[in-house]
């Protein structure tokens, strides 16, 4: 089976979308490749982003804030956008599969409200991963 490439984006790549790579990496065992972005990158990925994803076993320490421009976007088989205010411009001529997760943003939230959001992204996550292995 192929891996399929997936880029999560969402506003700063502080949050959402590095809690949903660091899922997709870890439970797809090699069926899936992914990455994330933010359209306009905080430069860091929060401390609660860390903390909660370090409670589920999963370092994100390899994992740095960048833009949609500092991934390689020609080569994705999916893009998920993680909120509707995440509007995602897709190369012309490349083929390539739109999701959109109605995801809240936890910034400057409760480690509680991380942790809601982060449940919500596992669980959202799992059940692609599900639906990409019956293609």
């Amino acid at each position: 089976m192929a891996t399929t490439n997936i880029l999560f984006v969402c506003i700063g790549n502080s949050c959402r979308s590095p809690m949903a790579e660091g899922f997709a990496n870890k439970l797809g065992e090699g069926q899936v490749r992914a990455w994330s972005a933010g359209l306009y990158p905080l430069g860091w990925i929060e401390v609660n982003t860390r903390l909660v994803m370090e409670e589920r076993g999963i370092n994100l320490d390899g994992q740095a804030s960048k833009g949609v421009r500092d991934v390689p976007l020609d080569q994705m088989d999916m893009v998920v956008t993680m909120g509707s205010e995440v509007l995602c411009d897709l190369p012309a001529g490349h083929e390539v599969r739109l999701v959109c997760w109605a995801i809240p943003d936890p910034f400057g939230g409760s480690l509680d409200r991380y942790r809601a959001v982060r449940d919500l992204i596992e669980a959202k996550v799992r059940k692609l991963l599900v639906e990409l292995s019956r293609q």
